[in-house]
This record gives C-alpha cells, structure tokens and sequence, in this order.
C-alpha cells in the first residue's frame, strides 16, 4: 500500500497526554518497556515455532539489539522476535490501550499448553512512553514468515500516524525514537547500560550494543607502538547478564552464588543469616528468594525506612521497595519476588490491591514462619542470633497479625528471673515449668533487665519461687495487649491490678494481717491520701511487697510507668492517671509514721515523710521525681538527724 495517514481511534491525543506526562513517574522506564515488548516479541516467535518452524527462518539466534546514533540523534531497539503485519500494527499500535501480548495470551485459554510463553505486555500502552523522551517514532516490522509484507509506521504523537509497506530482509521489528534534544542523554553509553542494568538485567535474551573504545596502536607483541596513532575497535556487547538465579532449581545454585545475590541487592557486606528460596504453583504463581540478614539495619525503626522486596514481573524489574508484598514486622527481610501475572497499574509502577498480592503475601508469610520455626527447634543457636537481632520487630507482628499470632508466639522469646542476661525462656518452656500452684503467667515490663529485676513488684513473686518473664523491649507493651494468654494460662502484669498469689489459708492470713494494720493505721493512709491526693488515686496496703517499703500500682487494665515512658518519648499525650501507693504493712517506716501520727498529725516532718514515700516509689519503678532538688535537701535532713543520734 502507498503511504496513508490516519488518526488513532477515540480521544487518543488526550490518552497520549496521560501516557507522556502522567503515567509514568520516571522516564527511564520508556527503554524497560520497549525492551520488554521485544522480549515478547521473541517469546511468540519461539512459542509458534514449536507447531511451525519456519517462522524462524533459519535464524534462531534470539537477541534484543540497542543503536544509538549521536549523529542522527536516534535511539533504535530491535529484536528478531514475531513481527507485525500492517494489519497488526494498526490493530495494537493504532487503537490506544489495546495489547497484542493480552490477545495472545488470551487466545491461548482453555487450550492446556505446556510450555505457554511468559509475557509481560498487559495493557498495550508501553510503546507510547517513548513519546516522553521522543518528538517522532518510527516503527519498521515484518511479520515471521511473510518475507513481502513490511511494514512502516510512524507517528509524532500528535493523534495521527502514517503507514505504509516497506522491504525488510529479516522478521521483527526496529522502533526507532527520534529523541527530543533535551533527552540526548539517552544515547550516552553509561546511561544506556545503567537503566538496562536496572531493570532488563534478568531478560532472558541478550540485549546487545556495540561498544566502540580508541586504544593506541600495539604491536604483535602486545606493546605500544610509540608514533603509531590510536585505532577504534567495535565490538558487540551483551548488556544484561540474564541470570536470573530464583528461576533455576535449587540444586544447581551453590552457597557462594547465594552470597553473591545477597551481597547485589542488600549492599550488605556480610552474609545472610538464612536463605529461603521459594516456588509457588497453583491458584498463585511465583518465584522467590528471601534472605533473613545477619544483622540488624541501622535504619530497622525508623519511620521513613525504605522496606519491602524488589519485584519482578517475569523477570523485569518493577520497584526495589514493594511493600505490600510482606507484612511490616518482615521489613527486614531482603530478596526478591517475581511473579507470572501479578497485577499492575497501567504503567506498571505501582501494584494493584487485589487478592492475588495478598495469596503472594500470605504464602511467603507462612514460609517465612516455617523456616523461622525449623531453625529454632533445629538450629537454635541460629535462631538466638536471629532474635538477638529482629526478635523486637518480629513481636510486633504478636500485636498486628491475628492471623499468624499462634505460631509467632512460639517464636517469642523472653528473658526471665530464672534465666541469665542474655539467654532466654519460650511460653511453651515457661508453662512446662510453672510449680503446680501457680495458675498465671507473670510477667514485669521495664526498660531494662536490671530495672524490672530490682522492682519492689518482683518481692513476693520471688518469695514464692515463681517465674517472671522480662518483657524489655518497647514494643512488649502492645504485645501483651493482643497476647492475653497462652496454653490455657492468662499473662498477668505484676504492677497491674491485684496479684493472687497466695493459697486460700494462705489468703486468710494475709487479709487478717492488712486488716489489723488497717485498724491501727487506717487514719494514716488516710492522711497521706490526703497529702497525695493530687498524685495517687489510692493509699493500701499491699500483699506484693516483702522487703521495700512501697510501690506504684496500675489499675488492671491501665497506664503503667513503662508506658507512660514510651508515649512521652513519642512525642505522645499522656492521658492522666493516678496509680496506687501501696504501703509494706512490716515495714519500719509505717511503724516510725505512724506513732508520729499519733503523737503530732501537724509535724510538718510526717507531710514531708509521705512526699518522700511517693518519690521513693518513683524511683524504684525508674520515673523522674518532680522536685529532685527538695528529694535531696530531705534525705540530707534525715541523713544528718539519724547521723547525731549515732554520735551523740
């Protein structure tokens, strides 16, 4: 046919509008795309060849071949793949949003193909992101098998393309971009390589270019010729290394190559801790290989950390972070995911929620989960090195993920007042070994081992020989909030609420004794309740303290002193609470208090004895006192007092 202009169908300068200066947020993406057509492209022609091999046209030498011309100011991608015929090309190019690569593989449903080809190209629209670094496109393809039917088209994105027939010695297709000037950086050999680095680098076919390099003159023997001048040399170059190590079975992949991978996607110089390397089949399809690293991030919490998995789409990169693919409290898991038909955006840049990402989420949750649980109970000395490094992150998933709650507590660990520093305890352990009177699992939070294992709480816990667990990372305070009991037995806060840890005679005794206190010093509590009243909601005496004088306790399902910590150093309003002082009824003090009591309820020293008792408990639980200044003045006073009764 003779050269014909024509327009392209329906609103089409409006769609092209979208595609140059919307769709797409960066414009390297143009060259993934076309090169992922042309991928296509030969995925067909080697698919149809299988039925008719004279599609191949004695030419099976597969390759994806990048030309860029500074003289002419043209960037040209070409493949040997499947070709158009003019009706092709006006059927995919001319109608906006229409996939050639969809029609195909829509024409392959319910024919049970074993080896159906991988195809990227979903939505049609790729090709039309060379517009965004081109002011004039031109197309020239000949469909495998029809030696006469060439064909060129060509189009300034103005809502009209000419086309016409052409020779064209060999099948395929060359796109030729006429680049704007301000976009001549695409015919750098540098920025070339880096974007097909980036993102072609796992395309099964080599992507070529010539390199040409001016070396001086050398003579047989290898050496320089002095005055002989320098020479251009052009070779072929293959681009991509098209190793694309999750997509070869296991067995073939040695540990070092592994390591190598790691090493490629994390920047992290040590070896991983773990790999998992992972197939899906059936309702979803994927590969993957995820790596546990050997240590922390420096950036594991901070709010703008960059998380989540590269992500392939058959084998071209899509995003290096992709969140959706794993829960948050895996953010510090490395590797990559590619996926057969994942679903995404029309520029392929951003995922589509739907439930295939959450089937491909869910599976490499429970795999993950898996191993983490074969390690502990087979390489547990493995696994210590793991939770010593994520354990604060992988609780939080305790706290966020109901689904998976059950077998992520077996993955917890704690320290405990039964173990040393530094080793730890699991709930099944801990239930295993809980004496036959205790009915609760208990447990203290704090900022640190040595603050909760030093509280006055611990007292008569530690009377009874019952283990408490050391919950010490901020994260610990949500998890007892989702984790409310394990095996059958409620986990108790000893700085919450009231504790029961007595047997019924044993009960009998104790609220005998608080009652007789109560009777002598009942008007006590009552005056330092007053003098308190602004800071406590209660004064009692307690049956958790054996050696201290006094603590602050909860309410059972309030804020405690650990908490109220981690909200300020968020930055968070505290909601205003009062605790309760609870008094040692067999502590001296009480005693020294109350004869003062009776002797002068006015003594300005028994106003400032119950300023001190309140400071006293704040110190224990690690709070700051509000006037450390008049703290200090009154243990002086009485350090001086008690020092002249020693002297005389």
């Amino acid at each position: 046919m003779s050269k014909a202009t024509k327009q392209f169908q329906t609103e089409v300068q409006q769609l092209l509008d979208l595609v140059i200066h919307s769709l797409y947020s960066n414009r390297d993406i143009f060259l993934r795309e076309l090169i992922s057509n042309a991928s296509d492209a030969v995925d067909k022609v080697r698919f149809e060849a299988h039925s008719n091999e004279s599609l191949l046209e004695g030419n099976a030498d597969w390759k994806i071949k990048i030309v860029p011309d500074k003289a002419a100011g043209t960037l040209t991608i070409r493949d040997n793949g499947i070709g158009m015929s003019i009706a092709e090309v006006e059927e995919n190019i001319g109608t906006i949003a229409r996939s050639g690569t969809k029609a195909f593989m829509e024409s392959l449903k319910g024919k049970n193909l074993a080896e159906n080809p991988e195809l990227i190209g979903q939505f049609g629209v790729g090709f039309y992101s060379s517009f965004m670094v081109a002011d004039r496109v031109e197309i020239v393809t000949r469909k495998a098998g029809s030696p006469s039917e060439g064909c060129r088209w060509e189009s300034t994105g103005d809502g009209s393309y000419t086309v016409e027939d052409c020779t064209k010695e060999s099948r395929g297709t060359d796109i030729t971009l006429h680049l704007k000037e301000e976009m001549k950086e695409y015919l750098d050999e540098w920025k070339i390589k880096s974007i097909v680095k980036k993102y072609s680098d796992y395309v099964q076919y080599p992507i070529c270019m010539d390199i040409t390099r001016t070396e001086p003159v050398k003579g047989v023997d290898g050496k320089v010729i002095e005055g002989g001048g320098d020479i251009e040399t052009t070779t072929e170059e293959t681009l991509n290394s098209m190793k694309a190590i999750w997509t070869r079975p296991k067995s073939e992949i040695t540990e070092e190559e592994y390591e190598e991978f790691y090493k490629h996607i994390s920047h992290d110089y040590d070896k991983p801790l773990k790999t998992i390397h992972y197939s899906a089949e059936g309702t979803s399809e994927f590969r993957s290989i995820l790596y546990i690293p050997s240590h922390r991030p420096f950036d594991l919490f901070y709010r703008d950390q960059k998380k989540g998995v590269q992500l392939y789409v058959k084998r071209v990169f899509i995003t290096d972070h992709c969140e959706e693919l794993l829960p948050d409290w895996l953010r510090f898991m490395k590797g990559v995911v590619d996926s057969s038909d994942l679903p995404l955006n029309v520029s392929r840049e951003i995922l589509q929620q739907d439930l295939e990402i959450k089937r491909i989420q869910k599976s490499l949750v429970t795999k993950t989960i898996s191993t983490l649980t074969e390690m502990k109970e087979k390489e547990f000395d493995e696994y210590l090195k793991f939770y010593k490094e994520f354990g604060p992150v992988l609780k939080e998933g305790l706290h966020f993920d109901y689904a998976n709650k059950e077998k992520l507590q077996e993955l917890a660990l704690f320290e405990s007042s039964k173990t040393e520093a530094g080793s730890f305890v699991s709930l099944k352990e801990y239930v295993g070994r809980m004496p036959e009177a205790q009915k609760e699992i208990y447990f203290l939070t704090g900022t640190s081992r040595s603050t909760v294992e030093n509280s006055p709480h611990m007292e008569a816990l530690r009377k009874k020989d019952y283990e408490v667990l050391f919950l010490t990372d901020p994260v610990d305070e949500w998890v007892t909030q989702a984790l409310h009991e394990y095996d059958g037995k409620k986990l108790k806060a000893v700085d919450r609420g009231d504790l029961e840890l007595d047997t019924e005679e044993e009960k009998k005794e104790q609220e005998q004794k608080r009652d007789e206190a109560k009777k002598q010093y009942g008007s006590l509590l009552d005056f330092i309740k007053e003098k308190l009243d602004d800071r406590v909601k209660e004064v009692r005496f307690s049956s958790r303290l054996t050696d201290s004088s006094c603590c602050l306790v909860a309410d059972e399902y309030g804020i405690n002193a650990n908490m109220e910590r981690i909200m300020k150093a968020m930055n968070q309003d505290v909601p205003e609470s009062k605790r309760v002082l609870e008094l040692n009824p067999d502590h001296p003090i009480v005693s020294v208090m109350g004869k003062l009591f009776e002797k002068d309820k006015e003594s300005p020293r028994l106003a400032d004895y119950c300023e001190l008792l309140f400071d006293q408990a704040l110190l224990t639980e690690g709070s700051p006192i509000k006037d450390p200044l008049r703290f200090t003045r009154l243990v002086s006073e009485l350090m001086v007092a008690d020092g002249k009764g020693l002297v005389g």
